[in-house]
């Protein structure tokens, strides 16, 4: 076929399943956009969704892409185009989200010539090298299928995580014989970097370990999530009657209602319990970059689908590269019918985890979260009000702190966070990308009023298109973790984080957005109910003041003891 460059990326767009577009029009990009129109009455056709901001569209195809078995794509201009998806991308880098980002180029002639030309950046590649896994740079239009369909691929191998291509104005202008790719593969597109027989002696090793232990427990992170592996990480802690962790990334990995699933809080009591420990999908390191604690003679074995995650500070006895899915379904399949259990010396007479133990720690678990108050009340309603598959979409505010421990995620993958990024303005955008890619399921978006002006005028794109997201905006005129941080550390002495009061509501409505006031939990509560039986967007402002500071509970917690 005779195609121009943009029309031979749409073509393959289409065939590597992709549906949504998300993005800002330019005129580097005017090609793309008319061929774009152009598929508007075929046959399971690309809808484009322009934002307000470039980092908007990112975080919208960041989060579809994590949330979804089908690529979210954004669509910038050159320069400040690209520039200004970088937060998201980074994010969607540290989530392990396989997102495409499609850049256009100056001309190809003038680029790098520094001529300073429109949106001339004097080194996008590697601008866009340094938040991705691959990238690639069309030099005609005969190539843009194959870049395409190797950046699907890539996106999604190995570990999940985002890419990007470079299509230069002029290429997106040509025309040339174009030959098209097959399309993405059906199925995950993930493996192992071990070879067959590697892997399968180190699956064997690692199930012999498991099955010996007295008091094994499983730790899972956001590569759980990832490789949606819930179900194998469930029917592996099932076979061992193992005790799982999941990280504050990883919650729902593991249903929250579980008997043996444990919130991060566990972790400083379970872990140093434990005989055997096996990490699934995680750094496994503390906020201050050190391996988390575990019993000094413990044996720790690590399965990851990065090999940067094998290494140090972590000590392992055991490691594994490979998808979280794969390699727990292997173990299992691995593990004798009933694991014996019988230890050596000592640890024959170990009788194991005892239920009394582990029912306190779950115990002390909710008594640390709910006795964090205000917070817990605004949790709580939450948690009441948003549907078990429900999603919410989880920023980096007073109450969202709290729920990154204390809110029980009962589907994988319906608790979304910016991971250790800590994107700000993150939230709301994300939120709109989760419920693009599933508009039957209730979407709320968790925000501070600081974060939420990063991209609060992402609430015209939610109003265009009909995205039926609730924002709650819990309001304090503040920064307001860096106002307790002063408070608590610094003598009060303020400085940047107070913020003129906004009205919210009021903002909503401008943009043709419904909002409403929730001075209590419970209001807050029914306000949600009532927002989820509307068809489009809608906002609930929350009044609050000065809250008490999560952090201690967030870096260390008290969930209890367990006895020798």
């Amino acid at each position: 076929m005779r195609l121009t460059g943009a029309e031979a990326l749409v073509a393959q767009l289409r065939r590597e399943g992709v549906r949504h577009v998300f993005g800002v029009p330019g005129v580097q990009l005017d090609h793309v956009l008319d061929a774009l129109a152009r598929t508007t009455g075929d046959p399971d056709p690309i809808t484009y969704l322009a934002a307000r901001h470039e980092q908007g569209a990112a975080h919208m195809a960041e989060a579809y892409s994590r949330t979804s078995d089908r690529p979210g794509v954004c669509l910038v201009v050159p320069g400040p185009g690209v520039l200004n998806a970088l937060p998201a991308v980074a994010t969607g880098y540290a989530c392990s989200s396989p997102m495409l980002c499609v850049a256009a180029d100056i001309p190809s002639h003038l680029a790098g010539r520094g001529l300073g030309m429109l949106h001339e950046l004097p080194d996008q590649d590697g601008t866009l090298a340094s938040v991705t896994k691959w990238s690639g740079r069309a030099a005609d239009p005969g190539g843009i299928p194959g870049l395409v369909h190797r950046a699907v691929r890539e996106s999604r191998r190995g570990r999940p995580r985002p890419v990007a291509l470079t299509v230069p104005a002029d290429v997106l202008a040509a025309k040339a014989d174009v030959a098209p790719e097959p399309g993405r593969d059906t199925g995950t597109g993930r493996g192992t970097d071990a070879g067959a027989e590697e892997r399968a002696a180190a699956v064997a090793e690692i199930a012999a370990v498991l099955a010996s232990a007295r008091r094994p427990l499983l730790y899972a992170g956001g590569g759980v999530l990832a490789a949606r592996a819930g179900d194998a990480l469930t029917d592996l802690a099932e076979a061992l009657a193992a005790p799982v962790v999941t990280s504050r990334n990883a919650g729902g990995a593991i249903p929250a209602a579980h008997p043996l699933a444990y919130p991060a809080l566990a972790a400083p009591t379970l872990l140093p319990r434990a005989d055997v420990v096996l990490v699934v999908g995680s750094r496994f390191v503390s906020p201050r970059g050190t391996a988390l604690p575990t019993a000094p003679d413990a044996a720790v074995l690590l399965v990851n689908a990065d090999p940067a995650d094998l290494g140090a500070p972590r000590a392992a006895r055991l490691t594994l590269c490979a998808d979280a899915g794969v390699a727990l379904a292997e173990i299992r399949a691995a593990l004798p019918d009933a694991p014996a259990r019988d230890g050596d010396g000592a640890a024959g007479t170990d009788p194991g985890w005892r239920p009394e133990d582990l029912a306190a720690v779950r115990a002390r678990c909710a008594e640390r979260v709910r006795g964090v108050e205000p917070q817990w009340g605004w949790v709580r309603a939450l948690r009441e009000a948003i549907p078990d598959d429900g999603f919410l979409v989880n920023e980096l505010t007073q109450v969202g702190y709290l729920a990154s421990v204390g809110y029980p995620v009962h589907r994988p993958g319906t608790f979304l966070t910016p991971g250790y990024q800590g994107t700000l303005g993150y939230g709301y955008p994300s939120a709109l990308g989760v419920k693009v890619a599933h508009p039957d399921r209730v979407v709320v978006s968790l925000n501070g009023d600081g974060g939420f002006g990063w991209n609060m005028q992402e609430l015209a794109t939610a109003r265009r298109y009909d995205i039926g997201v609730t924002a709650v905006v819990f309001n304090d005129s503040a920064y307001g973790n860096v106002r307790r941080i002063q408070a608590d550390e610094f003598e009060g002495r303020f400085l940047g984080s107070d913020l003129s009061p906004v009205d919210f509501v009021r903002l909503a409505e401008s943009f043709g957005v419904p909002g409403v006031r929730a001075r209590t939990p419970d209001h807050l509560a029914g306000a949600l109910r009532d927002a989820a039986g509307e068809r489009g967007p809608s906002l609930i402002e929350v009044p609050v003041g000065e809250m008490p500071s999560v952090w201690p509970l967030l870096l260390g917690g008290d969930p209890g003891s367990v006895r020798t």
